[in-house]
């Protein structure tokens, strides 16, 4: 089993590996300051989806409690016919059958829906998390918008109003390979959600969260690709 799921001290060991390697090499730049946030980041999703894994007993108190009052309240007030009754009216025997046959269903619907109220209170947490995620996907994203690999071309001049650029191939190769990096950190955040929460709606909007994560990587990687080869003599 330790190879079938992810292990959230390793991923926080990850993230915090990486927020040294980025101090060192760019400790000035703003995305230090995001790696940092990664690591935070990170912590308060492990600690979050541990939390999420158990039931929520206080709420099975809550429902059992309910059911046994409402049984007992059915009881009480003899919602239910007693069979030495049917048969000596018709009349009042079909619609006092017919009066407990719908309450019965309107308990039956009730009882489903506090069952359901477990897993809508842990997708709502869910959403709360996977919202973080987004949004430091976002700022990631921002960081490396401005690091284009045109800067690297032979007679490229800046004009005042461009952007800081890292004119270094070897430095903005290794910049955006942290983006990717810290991009693939949150894809795992995302699945930690996913691993502790067995839910369709919560396995969709991981997923949701693992694409555009993917797709903002790839769009680095393309970036990378093209600075590898301006580095390369004859290519």
């Amino acid at each position: 089993m330790a190879f079938r799921t992810l292990d959230p001290d390793k991923i926080l060991a990850t993230a915090e590996a990486l927020e040294r390697r980025v101090a060192g090499r760019f400790p000035d730049r703003g995305l230090h300051k995001v790696a940092a946030e990664v690591v935070a980041l990170t912590q308060s999703v492990i600690i979050e989806t541990r939390a999420l894994i158990p039931p929520i007993w206080w709420l099975r108190g809550v429902i059992i409690g309910i059911v046994l009052a409402g049984a007992g309240l059915f009881l009480s007030v003899g919602s239910v016919i007693s069979l030495n009754q049917l048969g000596r009216d018709t009349v009042d025997s079909v619609q006092g059958i017919e009066a407990a046959i719908n309450t019965l269903v309107l308990a039956a619907l009730g009882l489903t829906a506090l069952i359901r109220l477990e897993a809508r209170l842990k997708r709502q947490r869910v959403a709360r998390g996977l919202h973080g995620l987004r949004s430091i996907i976002h700022v990631i994203d921002m960081h490396q918008l401005t690091k284009d690999p045109v800067a690297l071309m032979p007679g490229y001049a800046p004009r005042p109003e461009s952007p800081d650029r890292l004119a270094n191939p070897q430095d903005l190769s290794r910049y955006l390979d942290y983006c990717s990096e810290l991009l693939a950190i949150t894809g795992k955040l995302a699945a930690l959600y996913a691993q502790a929460v067995n839910d369709e709606g919560v396995a969709e909007a991981v997923n949701d969260i693992e694409t555009l994560g993917s797709n903002l990587s790839r769009k680095v990687w393309q970036k990378i690709t093209m600075v590898e080869a301006m580095a390369t003599p004859g290519r």
